[in-house]
């Protein structure tokens, strides 16, 4: 039955790589409807990651009918938030001439380091924010010249997936300035494409999106029967990126507050009036709107990483029962796992170490170790690489984080959940209501449309749940990070030398 409140409502919609996910807020702020649209990636070859746009349009599409029928009425306003790092090439038309190159694709790795190691290295980071690895559009764009000359030569433009959606939405090529501020080739202050990488990129502009405000709005001419109820008087906002919107939704943009995400990779983030650099570790600079840059470092090993040791350890699938089974059993272990560490790097690493041939390395084995000692271990390191990004984020911003707020699946474990208060020694704010991502789209919405949203999040902040760290384990941990970031130190040139095998 459609919604009883014919309010005003407003749609975040979260364009993941995983999933479509769309989230109904009305004026107050109070989550009346969700849809999600789960959609799979393809891996053709090893470092390879790929999706087929038109499933994520057809995800949304649906997403958006869903809550609509649900609530009986058109909404306000329909805001975006969206995977970062995705690399599309289109025709004029719009249509994709192959697939996505995703965030995790990490075939352009051994032109990233190229990059860091020569003297422009340094200049193009500053200029753009954003870390010179695999993951940057800028790498995929040298890799597709080299490599696909054809398919980059018939580009009419290079864009992202949200890119596509918007173009097939109102048939014009625009990027809000979050998403093109993770490309490496946005000039973060001046908000303009940046000469030298698109020099090094072998691109001029007009291949890519006209930049615009993660405010920009536009509005359908006519209804369209693709969007049954969405009527010429809703809005459609641009949005952002979906760790920028992350902060926003979860009221992590004020100072000495983090944002920390756990989905499929990890991330940590805070908000800064200006860019927080640091070369050696880079740390990413992102754009939310005019006034703030979302400021931090991510990992690729979260969630995955779990799913790892819950395969293969458990021999049990990624379900939400079956993690219940792995933290009943790391539960009675010590902390610290009786000196048993582990670097979680099986999906190579980014900050703050940049490695795309780093491994995955259990050390301090012994007689006593058993399989929950392996099990605690594996979710120990995920959060000593999560500290390790936290801390370089701090030493960067020359701003000591007091209290994380914690958002993704990992949130309804509360065993992983004080795990990572205890690593950290921080105050943990557990946010209740939607998705932060499509929450904090429809926090853009708002504001776009001229709207005060702080109410709403300091109700929301206030509403919160929040975890302290046990002093006893957190004074164990403070003793093994050392170990764990000095782990890495002495066992790069092996991981190097078994990659060079080729096995």
């Amino acid at each position: 039955m459609p919604y009883a409140n014919t309010h005003k409502y407003y749609i975040g919609v979260d364009l993941g790589t995983g999933s479509t996910k769309a989230v109904a807020v009305d004026a107050e702020g109070t989550v009346v409807a969700t849809s999600q649209q789960h959609l799979s990636t393809q891996n053709p070859r090893p470092g390879f990651a790929e999706q087929d746009v038109n499933l994520i349009w057809d995800a949304f599409i649906l997403c958006v009918k869903q809550i609509v029928v649900k609530m009986g009425t058109s909404p306000v306003a329909i805001s975006f938030s969206a995977a970062m790092h995705s690399i599309l090439t289109v025709d004029k038309k719009g249509d994709a001439l192959a697939n996505a190159i995703l965030w995790a694709d990490a075939r352009s790795g051994e032109i990233a380091e190229n990059i860091r190691a020569s003297k422009q290295g340094e200049q193009i980071y500053h200029n753009t924010g954003t870390a010179i690895y695999a993951m940057s559009p800028l790498c995929k764009l040298i890799w597709l010249r080299q490599n696909q000359p054809e398919l980059f030569g018939r580009a009419h433009k290079f864009i992202s997936i949200k890119e596509f959606i918007w173009h097939k939405l109102f048939g014009v090529f625009e990027v809000d300035h979050s998403i093109a501020s993770a490309t490496g080739m946005l000039d973060i202050l001046e908000k303009e494409w940046y000469a030298g990488s698109l020099q090094l990129a072998g691109v001029t502009a007009d291949k890519l999106s006209v930049p615009v405000s993660t405010g920009h709005m536009r509005y359908l001419k006519q209804p369209s029967d693709l969007l049954p109820g969405i009527g010429t008087e809703t809005a459609f906002v641009i949005g952002a990126s979906d760790g920028c919107c992350a902060n926003l939704g979860g009221n992590a943009v004020r100072p000495g507050v983090a944002a920390l995400t756990i989905g499929t990779s990890g991330a940590v983030r805070v908000g800064s009036s200006k860019p927080v650099y640091n070369y050696h570790a880079m740390t990413f600079n992102y754009l939310l709107n005019e006034q703030t840059f979302i400021c931090g470092g991510a990992v690729n090993n979260g969630g995955a990483a779990a799913d790892w040791l819950l395969k293969n350890f458990l021999q049990l699938e990624a379900a939400p029962e079956n993690y219940d089974t792995l933290f009943d059993r790391i539960e009675a272990v010590p902390a610290g796992s009786e000196g048993l560490l582990f670097l979680p790097y099986l999906f190579a690493e980014r900050a703050p170490i940049w490695d795309t041939k780093s491994t995955g390395t259990f050390a301090g084995i012994t007689f006593k170790h058993q399989q929950q000692h392996f099990l605690r271990a594996g979710l120990e390191g995920i959060c000593f690489a999560l500290y390790h990004v936290l801390q370089a984020v701090e030493e960067s911003a020359q701003e000591t984080v007091s209290e994380i707020v914690v958002s993704g699946g990992f949130i309804n474990s509360p065993v992983w959940v004080q795990l990572l208060a205890d690593i950290t020694g921080k105050k943990l704010v557990l946010l209740p209501g939607g998705d932060s991502s499509a929450m904090g789209a429809i926090y853009l919405a708002m504001q776009a449309l001229g709207l005060d949203v702080q109410d709403i999040l300091y109700r929301e902040t206030a509403q919160s749940n929040t975890v302290m760290p046990n002093v006893a384990n957190h004074t164990v941990y403070s003793k093994v990070f050392p170990i764990y970031k000095k782990l890495y130190e002495d066992m790069n040139g092996s991981m190097h030398a078994l990659h060079a095998l080729g096995l």
